[in-house]
């Protein structure tokens, strides 16, 4: 008598690595005006180590310096939150950005609030173009699609003081081909579960540096102005106002000290940081670094 045997899991198909001669190539590295590219295979945090390196061996990392692993056993996003992701399976890097202007002059260091921002657009613009998803920015630094969460981007100011353009680390996180039992919460999802037209990490990866490259080339060159127009289109504000899921909804933002804002999310300012307008009338701004979480109060995203 033939018993019937339970139907077994699909294997996962192997994990590439990434193309390290298509990333290295001097005419990619030259294109996007990065200034060197470093692949490891496994680390704790590529922004960890992008921060102890330009604070040691500052001259040794310029401006679009970039590091990316293969696999990140602690990585960090905001408010010390720490997730990892099996090998091969998702994005994980990290650019030093020292801006400066045309003529050398360094931007504005109140500009900065914008860079992850900006890191965000260039990201939704990759995985709308390369990899047909629509993507969305939720504020302060995610990116989502059809509302769950598929990467997350950190900024960190490195050290300051010794008379050069202050640094900051700007590290992205993108699940790229995780299954749902990877997941790190039931709230994210992954490039192949979203059914995206690539997986391959290498492309993705070339076409966010170099999107991000000329985005912040033409942002610097503007000193950090956030109203002026970028590559010839609309200006950095425009471009994320547009497409930030947060705006026009009714939120509710945890702040320090079991603070509660409850209210409608008009706005950026020029900042970047959230404008709420509460039930009473009167608005608020609410910046990265003070919220704590951020959510929708009708269904959406979390």
């Amino acid at each position: 008598m033939d018993v019937e045997q339970p139907a077994s899991s699909e294997p996962r198909a192997p994990r590439l690595g990434l193309d390290r001669d298509a990333l290295l190539h001097p005419d990619f590295l030259a294109a996007a005006g990065i200034s060197q590219l470093k692949i490891v295979e496994t680390t704790g945090s590529t922004n960890a180590d992008l921060l102890r390196a330009v604070t040691t061996e500052p001259k040794e990392w310029a401006d679009l310096a970039v590091l990316t692993a293969e696999h990140q056993t602690a990585a960090r996003g905001r408010l010390d939150r720490h997730w990892e992701s099996p090998a091969r399976s998702a994005i994980s890097v990290s650019i030093v950005l020292r801006p400066v202007n045309s003529q050398g002059l360094p931007v504005p260091t109140q500009s900065y609030s914008w860079l992850s921002l900006l890191g965000a657009l260039a990201l939704r613009e990759t995985l709308l173009e390369t990899a047909g998803l629509p993507a969305e920015i939720k504020w302060p630094n995610d990116v989502l699609v059809r509302g769950k969460k598929i990467a997350g981007i950190l900024a960190q100011m490195g050290p300051m003081g010794d008379g050069s353009v202050p640094a900051v680390i700007l590290g992205t996180g993108l699940n790229v081909t995780l299954g749902e039992d990877e997941l790190p919460v039931p709230t994210a999802t992954s490039l192949l579960l979203e059914g995206a037209t690539t997986t391959d990490r290498t492309v993705l990866l070339r076409n966010y540096l170099s999107r991000f490259a000329a985005l912040y080339r033409s942002f610097c060159n503007a000193d950090g102005d956030p109203t002026a127009g970028l590559s010839g289109g609309s200006s950095l504000h425009k471009r994320v106002e547009a497409v930030m899921v947060t705006l026009g909804r009714e939120v509710k933002a945890h702040l320090p000290g079991d603070h509660e804002l409850v209210g409608h999310a008009s706005r950026l300012d020029e900042y970047g940081s959230l404008l709420v307008v509460d039930h009473g009338g009167r608005e608020h701004v609410v910046t990265a670094g003070d919220v704590v979480h951020l959510r929708a109060t009708e269904s959406g995203y979390a």
